[in-house]
C-alpha cells in the first residue's frame, strides 16, 4: 500500500488516521469504494492490535456517514476478504472494504462482457468526498473523547 507517501490525492487517500487510512479503491466495484486499510501489514483481522481494530471501526463508522451524504446509496456491502481463495487481492494486508449499493446496480454487462461499468470517474468521486472530509474528522473527534475518558 502507499501509506508512506505523501501524494494523497494521486494516491487516492481520503483520510489518515493514527493506526489506518481511508482510501478510494483503484478498481471499483461500485462509484465509492472504500477500503479502510492499517499502516500495519498483517494478514488477517485477528493479528490487529485493539486499538487499530477501534480506529477501523470509528473510520467504517464515518466513512458510511460521509457516503451517505454525498452520494446518497440506497445500502452497503461491507467486509473483509481474508486470503486468497476469499478474494483479497493484497492478501498479506488486511483492509475493510465498503462498497454503496443502488437499487438496480447490478447489470449484464460483468456477466455477458466481463466489464463493469462504473458512472463516475474516480477522480470525480475523490475531490465530491475530499469536500465533505469534515464528516469523518467529526466522527473521529468521538474516539478521541472515549479514549480521555477512560484514561
Amino acid at each position: 500500500m502507499k501509506q508512506k507517501e505523501k501524494n494523497d490525492e494521486e494516491n487516492l487517500i481520503l483520510y489518515r488516521g493514527e493506526r489506518c487510512f481511508i482510501m478510494l479503491n483503484l478498481y471499483p466495484y461500485n462509484n465509492g469504494h472504500l477500503m479502510i486499510v492499517p499502516y500495519r501489514h498483517v494478514p488477517s483481522v485477528e493479528d490487529l492490535k485493539v486499538t487499530e481494530i477501534l480506529e477501523m471501526g470509528m473510520l467504517t463508522k464515518a466513512s458510511l456517514k460521509l457516503l451517505r451524504r454525498v452520494l446518497r446509496p440506497d445500502g452497503f456491502n461491507v467486509g473483509f476478504n481474508i486470503g486468497r481463495v476469499a478474494g483479497a487481492g493484497i492478501e498479506e494486508h488486511v483492509h475493510m472494504h465498503i462498497v454503496p449499493r443502488w437499487n438496480g446496480d447490478t447489470n449484464f454487462m460483468p456477466v455477458i462482457g466481463d466489464t463493469k461499468v462504473i458512472s463516475e470517474g474516480l477522480r470525480e468521486t475523490y475531490s465530491k468526498l475530499k469536500k465533505e472530509i469534515s464528516i469523518i474528522e467529526e466522527v473521529m473527534k468521538e474516539l478521541k473523547g472515549e479514549a480521555h475518558k477512560r484514561a
